[in-house]
């Protein structure tokens, strides 16, 4: 059951990569290394119960932390170059 779970996972996390490749704007993109992260932290997760270790879990929520906090940097910083262009725009 949890190869099923596993291999699910991998195939999922292979799409997640594909679209934030070629992701025609760059928020599809972020969404889908987002995706990707999320799958990690479910693939770890799944991985610590599997092999009976707990402190990977420690490390799939280090790991989704790091995630979420690098997402917000990288909108914000979107966001300040896109009012940047429409400044520059402007003049």
């Amino acid at each position: 059951m949890y190869y099923v779970v596993t291999i699910a996972t991998l195939i999922t996390m292979g799409m997640a990569l594909a679209r934030a490749l070629r992701g025609p704007t760059i928020f599809d993109r972020l969404l889908a290394a987002n995706m990707f992260g999320t799958k990690t932290v479910l693939l770890l997760a799944v991985i610590a119960f599997f092999y009976g270790r707990p402190d990977f879990v420690d490390l799939a929520l280090a790991y989704a932390l790091i995630n979420f906090i690098g997402v917000i940097a990288v909108l914000e910083f979107s966001r300040a170059r896109s009012s940047e262009d429409a400044h520059e725009e402007q003049k």
